[in-house]
């Protein structure tokens, strides 16, 4: 009995030792193992490296054990690019999306852990628009470093040499619009404003967006209504109605014809305010919010956001890089070093730091229309080749037949069509049948 009693002893001490060499995470004085050195793959868009390198610097030495490799991407295909990319698990830990691509992207992004981001935070900390953007389900996809939008754009002189204002409705903008324009037998010389077609007026499917917003009794899953009718009418009459013609067809881009100071009002996102700056020094022009249509306030937003890949090897450690990049530091000193270069950098998507700005000539009107942001599939410049693209298509079509002389109505039943289709596609993924038995 006590032989086999010390034997049972020995084995017992011999196995507690081999479990004590070998089972991982066990040691003598119970010291967990430390983490090993983490790699985040970083993919911009926009930045170039000596813009968020300084960001990138601040956070490795705030987390040593991490390193961020940062690659600045092509717009051109990005879109399809990346979710390749991440399909064929070779993409990034952290990327960039449109505030509109979360339908096309829904299954290759990791949601944000409770314990970084939750939804009541993300609803204190941003305009209203990036939770319509970016949570779904009560999930956060994506958290904006920046807030954009449409805004509209006046030549300080050409303005003031008719006595006018800044136009805070449609009325005034039209009656503006009409006074800047200067006409001779070949046409439009220098125009008021640049609307009403499709060639030559950069981002007029956003302002067609904005203006389906404005317009009461809208409903975008059904646009084949007289209300759409309506904004398509209005939209077209800055180059078919005699009483509001301010542009041709036959122009040049609007963007141009701004820079060339040929053009008094302008609408567009606050990136081109760069491009006008460097283009022309000495254009005089400022910013103000965009003109509404009735005491329903409502903007045009486009902007960019930073997601997680669902195939990263380290999904918590990327959202709490993103987290990161969206606190107030790290936006402000991402904004100064863009201001070394530029006018500005990106207007800031957190609420609490619009006063920072709000009072800019040209940065502000980004911020101050903040709360009043609304997006659809019309935004342009994605390059998606995807749900914008696809979308603006027909509407494209649309404009193009209103101005070709055909009803609006009529030509609504076709991009009716069409954006059901777009919808059905994108939004309402149809649910995979079982295979019969």
């Amino acid at each position: 009995m006590k032989k086999i009693i010390i034997i049972v002893l020995s084995l017992s001490i011999i196995f507690g030792f081999i479990f004590w060499k070998f089972a991982p995470g066990i040691s003598l004085f119970n010291k967990p193992q430390e983490e090993g050195p983490i790699t985040l793959t970083y993919w911009g868009l926009w930045e170039d490296d000596n813009l968020i390198k300084p960001v990138i610097a601040e956070y490795q030495k705030q987390n040593p054990k991490i390193t961020v490799s940062y690659e600045k991407k092509s717009s051109l295909n990005y879109r399809t690019r990346v979710q390749t990319q991440i399909r064929e698990g070779v993409g990034p830990d952290v990327f960039r999306i449109h505030n509109s691509w979360l339908p096309m992207f829904a299954s290759d992004l990791a949601a944000a852990p409770a314990e970084i981001l939750t939804p009541a935070e993300y609803k204190n900390i941003f305009y209203p628009v990036a939770s319509d953007s970016f949570v779904k389900s009560n999930q956060i996809f994506g958290a904006p470093m920046e807030i954009d939008g449409l805004a509209l754009y006046y030549n300080e002189e050409l303005l003031s040499g008719i006595g006018g204002r800044p136009p805070k409705n449609w009325q005034e903008f039209i009656d503006f619009a009409n006074k800047m324009t200067v006409r001779d037998a070949t046409g439009v010389k220098t125009a008021g404003a640049a609307l009403g077609t499709t060639g030559n007026v950069d981002h007029w499917s956003d302002i067609l967006g904005l203006l389906l917003f404005q317009q009461p009794g809208v409903d975008l899953d059904n646009v084949a209504t007289p209300q759409v009718a309506e904004v398509m009418r209005f939209y077209t009459g800055f180059v078919t109605d005699p009483k509001k013609k301010t542009w041709d067809v036959n122009l040049p881009k609007s963007t141009d014809m701004f820079v060339a100071g040929r053009l008094g009002f302008y609408i567009a996102p606050s990136w081109r305010a760069h491009e006008l700056r460097i283009a022309n020094p000495n254009l005089k022009f400022k910013v103000v919010p965009v003109p509404q249509l009735s005491e329903r306030t409502v903007a045009w937003a486009t902007f960019w956001g930073e997601v997680v890949s669902s195939k990263s090897k380290n999904p918590t450690e990327a959202w709490k890089f993103v987290k990161f990049l969206v606190s107030a530091e790290t936006e402000k000193l991402a904004y100064q070093e863009a201001a070394k270069v530029r006018l500005f950098g990106e207007p800031y998507s957190l609420v609490s730091l619009a006063g920072e700005i709000a009072g800019d000539p040209i940065a502000g009107a980004f911020v101050t229309q903040g709360p009043i942001y609304k997006f659809w599939y019309l935004s342009s410049n994605t390059f998606d080749s995807g749900i914008n693209d696809e979308m603006i298509k027909y509407f494209e079509d649309g404009v193009n037949a209103t101005l070709a002389g055909t009803d609006p109505m009529a030509a609504l039943q076709t991009v009716n069509s069409g954006v059901k289709q777009v919808l059905d596609k994108y939004t309402r993924p149809q649910p995979v049948s079982s295979p019969s038995q």
